[in-house]
C-alpha cells in the first residue's frame, strides 16, 4: 500500500513530468477511482487514480508524455485498467506511441473499446515497430476486434507476444487470427482463453501448418467457473499437447500436420478419437518426417481406428515410440499394429525399421488368440523395437505369457518389456520360463511385472537379480579365443568321384547306396539289364551329393560333374586344407556306353591322368600339406568284357606307370577296383574300402572342434523343421548358437560381443572345411543343402547361352535382373515340396553377392548400381577372327613373357584358373583405370587391356592349360612396359596359382609382333634367368653386346620364322640389366673382402684401370687394400649406372678392369692353398679334394662336414695352375660314414676353401676368360647350387663372417693377417694327414693308384720346381711344361 508521502494529486504530476524530474520505466493508469491522485510504486514505476469527473487528465498525461524527453527515453511499458476509450484518447496513444521508441509493452484490464477505437488502434499497430508484448485482458474486443488486430498484425513486423484473457473471440475471430499466423513471421508467442474451445481449432492448425516456432496456449471456461486448457505447443521442446478437441478440431489438426517439421512429440492423451480421426493421421505417418513420439492412450480408439494406424506406419520412417494403451481394441487390431514390425518370411523386409518402442493393452483390449499369434511373430522376427509395453491386460493367460518369453530367446534387439497389470503373469512355470529365457537372452535390461500376481505374491526378486547379473561387467581374462576350444576328431568325410562324362559315377553312387543301406533289395541284381538302356540315353547334369551313415561316421559322396562345361566349377568343391577327404577317379572301359568298342590304354591313360594333375594342382594351392591326397582308381564296364586282353594287361602296365609318376604327389591305392557299376554286388569290395580308408582319412587328418561334431546334428535338426531353407542368414546362425549351443552364447549383455561372434565364425569356417556347409562370410550366408547350391545353383551359370543375345559387344555380359531371373527360375524345383518357398529366405540378389564373392563373376562398372555382369565361364571363344594390334606404328615396343608350369607333368593351371584371372585382373585394373583410363576385354581364353599407350594380352595355351602368354605392344620404352608385367599382370597370376610354379620366359619380340600363333612360338623363347646368368659368364665388355639367337620355325618345310638375334639389352629392361650388374659387384666385393691374405703374397701389379669418370684419384694401389678401395670405387660407381643408363658401357668398362685384378689376386691365392708346404713334404698325394654326395640319380656338392653323413665320394681336383678343374669321368674313392674325427680334421678346411672356391666358382660363371677357364668344369659341376638356399646357407654365412673378419682386419693390422695365415696353415695340414691315412686306408697311395682313382699324375714345372697333380689332358698339352715325377 503507498505511504502518504508518495501521494500526489495530478497537478503534481504534470508539473513533475513538464519538469522532467520523474524517470520511469512503467505507468499504470486506473480509471474510474473515486479520487484523482498518483503515488510513485517505486523510482521507476508509477500508479496514476483517474476519478470519473476528471477523465480529461488521461489526455494531459498522455499528450504532456508525448513531449518529455527524460520520459520518452525510459518508458518502457503502458497499462490501462478499466478505461472507456474515446477517439480522442486513442490518438493522444497513437502520437506517444509514434513519438516514443522505447514503449515495448501494452496492456488492457478490463478496457471498453468501441468498433472505431479499435479500428484506430489498428491503425497504430500497423505502422508501429516497437511494440513486443501486448495484452488484452477481459476487455470485451470480440470477434470484431480480433479480426481488426489480426489485420493490424499482418502488416507488424514487430509484435513478439499477443495475450488474449477471458474474452470471446468467436470463430470468426480465431479464423481471421489464423489467417494473420499465417502471414506473420515474428509472433513468438499466442495465448488465448475463451469460453468455447472452437476457437484453438484454426490457430493452432494455421500455426503448424506454417511451421511457426511460435509458443501457443489456448484455454477454455466460463467466467467464475473451472477453466482447462484446450492446446498447448511449446517449440523448444517440440511438443504439442491436446487436451481437449472435438472430432472435427482434431482431424483438422491432423491436416495441419502432415507437412508439419516442427512437432518432434504429439500428446492426445484422453482425447476421445474416431476413426475417421485416424484415416487422416494415416496420411500424417504417412508424410511427416520429424514426428518421432505419439501417444494415444486412452482415446478410445477401436480396431478401425487402429488399422488406420498401423497403415501409415508401413511407409513411416521417422516414428520412434507409439503409445496406444487404454483404448478399445481387440486382436485384429493388435494384428494389424504389429504387422509393419514383423517379417513372415527370411527374405521380406521389415516395413518399419525406426519404430523402437510401442506400448497397448488395457482393461477394454482384448489381444485374444489373433493379437497373441502377431505379438509372436513380431518378437520373432523384429530387428528394430526395443521396449514393449502391455498393460493391464486381462486376455492373456499364463500359458501365453510362456509363449511370449519363449519367442524372446532369438530376439536380440528388445531391450525392456513391461508386463505390468497383466493378470496372466502368474504361476511357476511362468516364473520358469522367464528365467530360462534370460539365461539365453542377455540384451533384455528391464521387465516391469508392477501389479502382476506374480509380483504380488513376491516372486519376481530372482527375475531382477538375474537381470542384474545380465548387466553385471566382470574383466575377462585375455585368453587365446579359440585355444579353449576342445579339438576331437572329425566324423563327417567326403569321397570326390573324378571322371569323364558317361564313366558311370552317377550308377556306382547309386550302387555303393546299396550297400550302405541296411535294408538292400535282393532283386536289383536282376534288374539291372532294364538300367542300360536308361544309362545310355541319360546322363546326370551338375554336381550331386550323397551322404550316407556307417555307425558314427558321415560319409558322403560328391559326384562331380564329368560334363565339359562344368569344369570351371570343380575347382570351387576341391575340399579345402585337412579336409577329410579322397579321391575315387572313375574310367569307363569303353569309349561310349552303347559301343563295345575298347578304349586304348593311351586313352586311360590320358583320361586318369587329367583328374590325377587336378588333384595335385589343386592340392598344392592349400598353405600346407598336411597330408597326400588319397587316390583309387575304378574302372567300369568291366561286366562288358568277355575275357581279357592284351589291352586290358597294356590298361594296367599304364596305370602302374602313373602310380610311379605321381609318387611323393598323392597316395595312390595299390589296387585298381574293376567294377559293374550297377550290380550293389560288384560294388561291395569298393564299398568296404569306402569305409575302411574314411575311418583312416578320419584318424590322420587335423582335428576339428568339438563344437562341430555337436553342431552338425544341430544345424539338421534346424534343416528338419525349416525344410524350405537351403540356406540361414549368419545372423540366424548366430540365434541357433544362442539357444542351441551353450559355449557360443553372449551371456551378459556387457560381454565381448565381438569375440563371441569370431568363435562362431571360427566354427562356421570349420563346418565349411568339413563339407557340412558353404560358408561365405562377406554376404553372410551358409548354404546348408550343398548340392542345390551346386547343381542348381552353379550349374545354370555354366548353361547360359550367350549367343541369343542381339549384340556380340555384351559377349559374356547379362544384366543383373536377366541373372536374377535366370536364378529364380533354377531355383524353383521341380520335385513338389522342395524349393517351393526357396525365395522366402534367400534373394536372387544374394546369390549374384556370393558369385561376386566367389569371383565367378564381375561387375563392369562397380560404381554403376545397374552394371552389367561378366561371367567369364560363358564367354565365347575368339578363334577365326583377325589377330592384329590396334597400334601400327613403326616406333612401338614390343615385349612378350612366357609363363610356364615348372612341373608340367604332375601340374597344370586348372580349367577354373583363368576365369578366375580374368575377374582378379578386372578388380586390380579398376584401381589404375581412374587413374590412367583404358580398357578391359574378355574372350574365353583371352584377356585384352589397353592402359596408358601399353596394350597388352594375356593368353591361356597348352592342350591342358600349362602356360600362360603375356604380349605387349606399346608406345613406352621396354622398361616401362615391363614394368606393367611385373606390377599388375604378373603378381595377378602368381597370387591365384598357390603351389604351381610358374618360371618365367621371354617371347621372342618378332613373334609378339606378329602375334605368331602359340603354336608356333613354343620353342622361340629363353628363360629370363638364363639369360641373365648368361649375361653374367662374359666377359664385362661383351655384357652390352651380348646377343641371344633365335632358331627357325619350320611348318611342313615351309618357314614360319627365320633364324635371326636380339640384344640382350633389347630383351631385358633396365631393372633387370641393373639387376645383373648388381650380382656383379656383389660377388668382386665378397671376392676382395676374402682375399686379405698375409702381404708377401701379395701381386705387385702395376697396372691402372682406364679413365672412366671425371674422378682425379682413379689409380689402384697393387695390394688387397688398394683392390678393396677400388671395389669400393666400383660399388659407388653403380649409383651413376643407376641415375642414367648410358654411362651402361663406360661402367661395364671399369667392370672388367676390377675382375682382372680380383681375379689375379685369386690364383695368387689358389696356388699358396696348394703349394703352402712344397718344402716340408714332396705331395704325395693332391691337395685340392671336395666331396660329392648322390641323391636321386643327380650329385650334389657337400660344403659342410656333419658327423654321421654317409654315402660320399672324395675326388680331386686338377692342379694345374690357372687351369685347375674337375676330371671327368673320375671314380673318386667312396667315404661310408663321416665321423666325428674326420669332421674335426675337414671342418676347417671346408669352410676356408670351399668358401673361397664358392666365390672363385661365382666369378668363374661370369667370365669366358681368366677365372672361368680355370674351373670350367666345376663350375657345371655345381651349377645347380648357383641359386640353391643350400650353397648361400653356407657360402652366405661365411661371406658374412669374411665381412666381419676384414672390418676387424682394418683394425688389427697386419697382426691379424700374420696369424690368420698360420691358422690356414694348420687347418690344411690336418686335412692334408686325413686325405693320406684315408687313401693308405683305401689302398689307393701309390702314383699308379691314384692315377686310377682320380685320373691325376704327379708332376714337376720346369721353371720353378713345383709338384702338382694333373690330368691326361694337360699332361700332353703341356708335355714341355713339365716333366712327370712317379711315386
Amino acid at each position: 500500500m503507498a505511504t502518504n508521502q508518495n501521494i500526489r494529486d495530478l497537478q503534481w504530476l504534470l508539473q513533475a513530468i513538464k519538469a522532467e524530474s520523474l524517470n520511469l520505466h512503467s505507468i499504470s493508469f486506473y480509471l474510474s477511482q473515486p479520487t484523482s491522485v498518483c503515488y510513485q510504486e517505486t523510482e521507476n514505476s508509477m500508479n496514476i487514480n483517474i476519478a470519473k469527473d476528471s477523465l480529461v487528465y488521461l489526455a494531459q498525461i498522455l499528450a504532456v508524455l508525448e513531449t518529455a524527453k527524460n520520459i520518452r527515453s525510459s518508458l518502457r511499458n503502458l497499462e490501462f485498467h478499466q478505461v472507456e476509450w474515446k477517439s480522442q484518447q486513442v490518438q493522444n496513444l497513437g502520437v506517444l506511441l509514434e513519438s516514443n521508441s522505447n514503449i515495448k509493452q501494452l496492456v488492457f484490464i478490463r478496457n471498453r473499446f468501441n468498433t472505431k477505437c479499435l479500428s484506430e488502434f489498428s491503425e497504430i499497430l500497423k505502422k508501429n515497430g516497437v511494440l513486443k508484448e501486448i495484452m488484452l485482458s477481459e476487455s470485451g474486443i470480440g470477434s470484431v476486434g480480433a479480426s481488426l488486430l489480426a489485420s493490424a498484425l499482418k502488416e507488424n513486423g514487430s509484435l513478439e507476444e499477443l495475450q488474449i484473457w477471458e474474452d470471446s473471440i468467436g470463430s470468426k475471430g480465431a479464423e481471421e487470427l489464423s489467417k494473420m499466423i499465417e502471414v506473420n513471421s515474428t509472433l513468438k508467442l499466442l495465448t488465448i482463453f475463451d469460453s468455447n474451445s472452437i476457437t484453438a481449432t484454426p490457430l493452432i492448425s494455421a500455426v503448424l501448418a506454417r511451421n511457426r516456432s511460435m509458443e501457443v496456449h489456448i484455454w477454455s471456461g466460463e467466467h467464475g467457473e473451472k477453466s482447462w486448457k484446450v492446446v498447448e505447443f511449446v517449440p523448444e521442446n517440440s511438443t504439442l499437447r491436446i487436451y481437449h478437441l472435438d472430432v472435427s478440431g482434431t482431424c483438422r489438426v491432423a491436416c495441419a500436420l502432415g507437412w508439419n517439421s516442427t512437432v518432434r512429440t504429439l500428446d492426445m492423451t484422453g482425447v476421445r478419437l474416431k476413426s475417421r480421426w485416424a484415416k487422416e493421421f494415416r496420411w500424417v505417418l504417412e508424410q511427416n518426417h520429424t514426428l518421432k513420439e505419439v501417444n494415444l492412450s486412452k482415446t478410445c480408439l477401436k480396431d478401425k481406428g487402429v488399422v488406420y494406424v498401423a497403415a501409415g506406419l508401413f511407409k513411416n520412417q521417422s516414428l520412434e515410440s507409439l503409445y496406444l494403451h487404454g483404448n478399445w481394441f481387440g486382436g485384429i487390431g493388435t494384428e494389424h499394429l504389429l504387422c509393419p514390425l514383423s517379417r513372415f518370411s527370411a527374405l521380406q523386409s521389415q516395413a518399419n525399421i525406426t519404430l523402437k518402442s510401442v506400448s497397448f493393452g488395457g482393461g477394454r483390449t482384448k489381444i485374444g488368440r489373433d493379437g497373441l499369434a502377431a505379438i509372436l511373430q513380431m518378437l520373432t522376427s523384429n530387428q528394430s523395437v526395443t521396449r514393449l509395453g502391455i498393460y493391464d491386460d486381462d486376455s492373456l493367460r499364463p500359458e501365453d505369457v510362456i509363449k511370449i518369453f519363449r519367442s524372446l530367446e532369438r530376439n536380440a534387439t528388445l531391450k525392456s518389456l513391461s508386463l505390468q497389470g497383466c493378470k496372466g503373469v502368474d504361476g511357476e512355470l511362468v516364473l520358469q520360463t522367464i528365467m530360462e529365457t534370460l539365461q539365453v537372452n542377455p540384451w533384455i535390461e528391464d521387465i516391469d511385472l508392477i501389479r502382476t500376481p506374480l509380483q504380488n505374491s513376491g516372486k519376481t526378486e530372482g527375475v531382477y537379480q538375474k537381470l542384474g547379473q545380465n548387466g553385471r561387467t566382470e574383466p575377462e581374462p585375455e585368453t587365446d579365443l579359440l585355444k579353449d576350444m576342445a579339438m576331437t576328431v572329425p566324423k563327417s568325410c567326403r569321397v570326390f568321384l573324378c571322371g569323364q562324362e558317361y564313366a558311370g559315377k552317377t550308377t556306382l553312387c547309386n550302387s555303393i547306396a546299396q550297400n550302405f543301406s541296411s535294408s538292400t533289395l535282393p532283386y536289383m541284381d536282376q534288374v539291372r539289364t532294364l538300367v542300360n538302356p536308361v544309362e545310355q540315353a541319360v546322363r546326370t547334369v551338375g554336381m550331386k551329393i550323397k551322404p550316407f551313415k556307417d555307425e558314427d561316421t558321415k560319409i558322403s559322396i560328391w559326384n562331380l560333374a564329368g560334363q565339359q562345361e562344368f569344369y570351371s566349377l570343380h575347382d570351387l568343391m576341391f575340399p579345402g586344407h585337412g579336409s577329410a577327404s579322397f579321391f575315387l577317379i572313375i574310367s569307363s572301359l569303353f569309349r561310349k556306353p552303347g559301343n563295345r568298342e575298347l578304349k586304348t590304354s593311351a586313352e586311360i591313360e590320358e583320361d586318369l591322368q587329367y583328374w590325377l594333375r587336378f588333384i595335385v594342382s589343386n592340392s598344392r594351392r592349400a598353405a600346407q600339406q598336411c597330408l597326400l591326397p588319397n587316390v583309387t582308381v575304378v574302372l567300369t564296364h568291366y561286366d562288358k568284357i568277355n575275357q581279357p586282353s592284351q589291352n586290358l594287361q597294356a590298361t594296367v602296365n599304364s596305370i602302374h606307370r602313373l602310380r610311379d609318376k605321381f609318387q611323393g604327389f598323392v597316395e595312390f591305392y595299390p589296387t585298381v577296383f574293376t567294377v559293374d557299376a550297377r550290380s550293389s554286388a560288384s560294388v561291395n569290395k569298393l564299398t568296404h574300402h569306402l569305409r575302411k580308408t574314411s575311418k583312416t582319412v578320419l584318424q590322420r587328418v587335423p582335428r576339428v572342434y568339438e563344437l562341430c561334431n555337436n553342431l552338425i546334428q544341430v544345424l539338421s535338426d534346424w534343416r528338419s523343421e525349416n525344410s524350405n531353407k537351403p540356406a540361414m542368414k549368419l545372423k540366424e546362425f548366430g540365434e541357433l548358437c544362442q539357444v542351441k549351443v551353450p559355449p557360443l552364447r553372449i551371456r551378459s549383455r556387457h560381454d565381448n560381443k565381438e569375440k563371441v561372434e569370431m568363435r562362431r565364425r571360427a566354427i562356421a569356417v570349420c563346418l565349411h572345411q568339413m563339407g557340412e556347409v558353404i560358408y561365405f562370410d562377406e554376404p553372410g550366408f551358409l548354404i546348408l543343402d550343398c548340392e542345390w547350391f551346386c547343381s542348381e545353383v552353379l550349374s545354370q551359370l555354366v548353361k547360359l547361352d550367350v549367343r541369343k543375345q542381339s549384340s556380340t559387344e555384351d559377349n559374356g555380359f547379362i544384366s543383373i535382373k536377366e541373372l536374377e531371373k535366370i536364378l529364380k527360375g533354377s531355383l524353383h524345383s521341380q520335385i513338389p515340396g522342395r524349393g517351393s518357398k526357396v525365395f522366402d529366405n534367400l534373394e536372387a540378389i544374394d546369390l549374384v553377392k556370393m558369385m561376386l564373392k566367389m569371383e565367378l563373376c564381375y561387375e563392369q562398372d562397380p560404381s554403376d548400381p545397374n552394371s552389367l555382369l561378366l561371367i567369364p565361364s560363358i564367354l565365347e571363344e575368339g578363334r577365326g577372327k583377325p589377330q592384329r594390334w590396334q597400334l601400327s606404328t613403326p616406333d612401338c615396343t614390343y615385349a612378350g613373357r612366357h609363363l610356364e608350369c615348372d612341373d608340367s607333368s604332375h601340374m597344370f593351371l586348372t580349367p577354373g584358373f583363368f576365369p578366375r584371372l580374368q575377374v582378379h585382373l578386372h578388380n586390380k585394373f579398376i584401381g589404375i583405370k581412374k587413374q590412367h583410363g583404358g580398357t578391359y576385354s574378355l574372350e574365353k581364353y583371352l584377356i585384352s587391356i589397353n592402359i596408358n599407350g601399353i596394350h597388352v594380352r594375356v593368353e591361356l595355351g597348352g592342350q591342358l592349360g600349362y602356360y600362360i602368354d603375356v604380349l605387349a605392344c606399346s608406345t613406352k620404352n621396354l622398361t616401362e612396359t615391363l614394368r606393367l608385367f611385373q606390377q599388375l599382370i604378373i603378381p595377378a597370376i602368381q597370387s591365384l596359382c598357390h603351389g604351381v610354379t610358374l618360371t618365367e620366359n621371354i617371347l621372342r619380340p618378332e613373334c609378339v609382333r606378329n602375334l605368331t600363333p602359340p603354336r608356333y612360338r613354343g620353342t622361340q623363347s629363353v628363360h629370363l634367368q638364363r639369360l641373365k646368368q648368361a649375361l653374367l659368364s662374359v666377359p664385362a665388355e661383351s655384357m652390352y653386346e651380348y646377343q641371344h639367337t633365335w632358331g627357325p620355325v619350320l611348318d611342313s618345310g615351309r618357314p614360319i620364322l627365320r633364324a635371326g638375334f636380339d640384344f640382350a639389352r633389347d630383351l631385358l629392361s633396365d631393372d633387370d640389366f641393373r639387376e645383373v650388374l648388381h650380382r656383379r659387384y656383389h660377388d668382386l666385393y665378397n671376392l676382395a673382402v676374402e682375399l686379405q691374405v698375409p702381404l708377401e703374397n701379395n701381386p705387385d701389379g702395376q697396372d691402372h684401370p682406364p679413365s672412366t669418370s671425371d674422378e682425379t684419384d682413379s689409380k689402384v694401389e697393387p695390394s688387397l687394400g688398394g683392390i678393396a678401395k677400388g671395389v669400393e670405387a666400383v660399388l659407388q660407381r653403380l649409383k651413376i649406372i643407376e641415375q642414367e643408363i648410358r654411362d651402361l658401357k663406360q661402367e661395364i668398362q671399369g667392370l672388367r678392369y676390377y675382375e682382372h685384378r680380383l681375379l689375379m689376386e685369386l690364383h695368387h691365392k689358389v696356388n699358396y692353398l696348394v703349394n703352402y708346404n712344397v718344402e716340408l713334404e714332396e705331395r704325395k698325394v693332391p691337395n685340392m679334394f671336395y666331396f660329392v654326395r648322390t641323391e636321386n640319380y643327380s650329385r650334389r656338392l657337400v660344403t659342410t662336414m656333419i658327423s654321421g653323413m654317409n654315402a660320399l665320394r672324395l675326388h680331386m681336383l686338377c692342379e694345374y695352375r690357372r687351369e685347375m678343374h674337375v676330371v671327368e669321368d673320375q671314380v673318386g674313392c667312396e667315404l661310408m660314414q663321416v665321423d666325428n674325427t674326420a669332421v674335426k680334421c675337414l671342418a676347417p678346411y671346408m669352410t676356408k676353401f670351399m668358401k673361397l672356391l664358392t666365390f672363385a666358382l661365382k666369378i668363374g660363371a661370369h667370365l669366358a676368360t681368366g677365372m672361368g677357364e680355370m674351373i670350367p668344369d666345376l663350375s657345371r659341376e655345381v651349377a645347380h647350387l648357383v641359386e640353391s638356399p643350400l650353397l648361400y646357407g653356407a657360402a652366405g654365412a661365411a661371406a658374412a663372417g669374411a665381412v666381419g673378419v676384414a672390418s676387424v682386419g682394418r683394425i688389427d693390422g697386419r697382426r691379424n693377417t700374420s696369424r690368420g695365415s698360420r691358422d690356414i696353415q694348420q687347418d690344411l695340414r690336418a686335412a692334408q694327414q686325413w686325405v693320406v691315412d684315408f687313401l693308405r686306408d683305401r689302398r689307393c697311395s701309390t702314383g699308379k693308384e691314384i692315377a686310377e682313382k682320380f685320373g691325376l699324375w704327379r708332376v714337376r714345372y720346369r721353371d720353378d720346381g713345383r709338384i702338382a697333380w694333373i690330368c691326361r689332358r694337360h699332361m700332353y698339352s703341356r708335355a714341355n711344361e713339365i716333366a712327370e715325377v712317379p711315386i
